[in-house]
């Protein structure tokens, strides 16, 4: 059931939609209210989107929705089209004014479209007699329609285009009619490459930058959307010029400083325009990606043995020999890393990152040759199995850098992830190669790899470049400083957290819980270590004579008031309480002592090991005068004995084997409640309680007796 507002009353009218004719139930609803003429209206919803429902949309009416009893869009689209033509200006800036919201609706454009009323909007614009509010309605109206792709663009006049590029052009237009003039122009060149042309040739760039300029940042985004609009279009030589046109203006340094660094946030608009461009521009690096290097190609042959010469200073090759010249070359290219040492150009043969490889490794060399020199002697001084191969090295990073930054991957209708670091670098790719190529080697040695550890170590190095550009580094300078301190052990714990957060113990409701059994598992391992005292443990006595150390047993008595302990023979397994014959009461031990605090470690001060001290308590009693020396067997019972004897003098437990228990008990425990919970992914908070109703009528009182 629908209810439906009558426009021209404020009661309400209930009707069945599912089954009649949308006439028919608009006939019924006409009726009802005594309106003549059903043809004449429509119905519309009332809410969001205010859209006419028709034939071919009334499936997916929801219930609850509530629709309204309205104009028929073809006599609003006639009433608004003889408006437009009023030789009242008042009445003309209205009826504009209401086209620019009704034009949203396909049927009510189709149906104004189908009266030429677009046609009458253009002349208004050719004319442009009207006021700035008038021309603002105008171009909105004719936008919205224009967007439902009824008429082509192609359809309109030189004259038209000429005019929206003169308000886009001129400086002391409006700001409300640049803006839409700028959307209009978007359109046109995406729609097809002949209004490309036209509006090329018609939009100066110099103006177009002027308005990424401006404060207003509509006009900034608009004008950044007919920015990428036009690169995105032009063939490679266009885009080349245009390219060289914005690097020659500085425009990425104004943007950089300007919108990226602006008091404002970046908008989701300009965020997908920023992406765009950033795309754009990388891609410019994808013929050389996709171009093997060419054997035959002299100058690149020239590129590969400058590398080499960088590297290496070699005596004058001149003066040697053929052979010795090709064996002293082959050497060398081992060295830098070339797996095919006597054709390197082998290596650079797979695309991706063919000659941008290259390109890379070269601009490394040119722009820093200490660094680069560095690199290269370092690991030609170690073992073979642990030199970081420089080539291999470099290509394989080059093609992570380019899979990184989605080079030759066409940018994404809704994608926004632009990197700031981007706009305060004319070369990217290259100085980005630069840093984390000294990243790679780095890392290489903190993992102390060998040549089969090659995909590990670029696994690392890729997931050290993701997350430290995830941060959105703002400058070359912090990225380099990021991308460093997150090293190969830092990896290893975000590893281990994500793991954790994945099995969802770091939730917050999971903490809780975990925090709420703790005290029930701690009293549990405390009953599991006063357990094992009453058990006993056998221990040595310390002899400072070359001869078998004697035996002694120690145990809890089962009330656990007494320490009972006496010397036994080795073969004796679990003595009787009974049988030993020395005794400490509980109630008079004062103290615990472990290590080198012991009394027995410091009379043998020098002559114990590490080994003994690790094993090594004591516990004083009466006034601190007396104590029991011990050496634990093991370490485990060293803690067994530390926490039990903890726990008599009300104190907390502290060994490493408590805090593994307590770990280890916590995580069954926890997965074992969570069970029923698989897939279900569990809230940070918990959800909002909602306010209790304001009145409890709807409770049935049972005490009450039915009459």
């Amino acid at each position: 059931m629908l209810r439906l507002h009558a426009c021209v009353t404020k009661c309400c009218f209930v009707v069945s939609l599912q089954k009649k004719p949308l006439s028919a139930v608009i006939k019924e609803v006409c009726d009802g209210w005594n309106l003549p003429g059903s043809e004449n209206y429509a119905l519309q919803y009332a809410d969001g989107v205010q859209m006419y429902i028709t034939e071919s949309n009334r499936l997916d009416i929801k219930n609850g929705c509530i629709l309204r009893l309205t104009k028929a869009p073809g006599r609003c689209a006639e009433d608004l089209f003889k408006g437009i033509q009023s030789s009242d200006a008042g009445v003309r800036c209205d009826s504009l004014k209401e086209l620019a919201s009704v034009s949203t609706d396909v049927t009510f454009a189709q149906e104004f479209i189908s009266r030429d009323g677009h046609l009458l909007l253009v002349k208004i614009v050719e004319d442009s007699n009207e006021s700035n509010v008038i021309m603002t309605h105008t171009l909105t109206g004719f936008m919205e329609l224009m967007d439902h792709g009824i008429v082509s663009w192609e359809n309109l006049s030189s004259v038209f285009i000429k005019k929206i590029a003169g308000f886009v052009n001129a400086k002391s237009t409006d700001a409300s009619i640049q803006q839409v003039c700028l959307d209009i122009l978007e359109s046109m060149v995406l729609s097809s490459h002949s209004l490309f042309l036209q509006v090329k040739q018609e939009i100066t760039m110099e103006r177009l930058i002027a308005h990424l300029q401006v404060t207003n940042q509509q006009i900034q985004t608009k004008a950044m959307a007919l920015l990428m609009a036009l690169l995105q279009t032009a063939g490679d030589s266009d885009r080349k010029d245009m390219f060289d046109f914005l690097t020659k203006k500085n425009v990425r340094q104004y943007i950089y400083k300007n919108i990226i660094h602006s008091s404002g946030s970046v908008q989701d608009e300009m965020a997908h325009y920023l992406y765009v461009l950033q795309s754009v521009t990388l891609n410019l690096q994808e013929p050389r990606m996709r171009t093997p290097l060419d054997c035959c190609s002299q100058e690149q042959r020239d590129i590969l043995h400058g590398l080499r010469q960088a590297a290496f200073e070699t005596e004058s090759e001149n003066s040697l020999s053929h052979e010795r010249r090709r064996s002293l070359c082959a050497k060398e290219f081992r060295k830098l890393g070339f797996s095919n040492n006597s054709n390197p150009g082998q290596d650079l043969s797979r695309t991706p990152p063919g000659l941008l490889a290259l390109d890379t490794m070269y601009y490394f060399a040119t722009r820093y040759p200490d660094a680069y020199s560095r690199f290269v002697l370092e690991n030609s001084s170690r073992e073979d199995k642990h030199e970081c191969p420089f080539a291999r090295s470099s290509i394989q990073l080059t093609l992570i850098l380019c899979e990184i930054l989605r080079i030759g991957e066409p940018p994404s209708e809704t994608g926004s992830g632009y990197h700031p670091i981007f706009f305060s670098q004319d070369r990217l790719m290259e100085e980005l190669f630069c840093v984390c190529i000294q990243l790679l080697n780095k890392t290489w040695k903190e993992m102390r790899a060998t040549q089969e550890d090659f995909d590990k170590v670029m696994q690392v190095v890729r997931e050290q470049i993701t997350r430290t550009l995830s941060s959105k580094p703002t400058s070359l300078e912090l990225f380099k400083n990021k991308v460093n301190a997150l090293n190969y052990s830092e990896i290893l714990k975000l590893r281990q957290t994500e793991r954790l957060h994945q099995e969802e113990t770091l939730a917050p409701p999971v903490l809780e819980l975990k925090e709420r059994l703790k005290p029930e598992l701690l009293e549990l391992i405390r009953q599991q270590r006063l357990n094992r005292l009453c058990q006993g443990t056998m221990f040595r006595k310390i002899s400072s004579r070359r001869r078998q150390d004697k035996l002694w047993y120690c145990r809890l008595s089962p009330n656990h008031k007494m320490l009972h302990y006496g010397d036994v023979e080795e073969d004796t397994e679990n003595p009787p309480i009974e049988t030993l014959q020395e005794k400490i009461p509980v109630a008079d031990i004062k103290g615990l002592l472990t290590g080198k605090d012991c009394p027995h470690m410091k009379e043998n001060k020098g002559k114990q090991n590490k080994e003994v001290l690790d094993l090594a308590f004591s516990i004083t009693y009466d006034v601190e005068e007396y104590s029991l020396n011990f050496i634990a067997p093991s370490r485990t019972d060293f803690c067994l004995w530390t926490d039990g004897l903890s726990v008599l003098l009300g104190r907390e437990m502290s060994s490493e084997s408590m805090r593994s228990e307590l770990e280890i008990l916590l995580s069954m425990e926890i997965k074992l409640r969570l069970l029923d919970l698989e897939n279900v992914p569990i809230p940070d908070n918990a959800p909002v309680v909602p306010k209790p109703p304001s009145n409890f009528n709807f409770c049935y009182d049972f005490s009450q007796t039915e009459q």
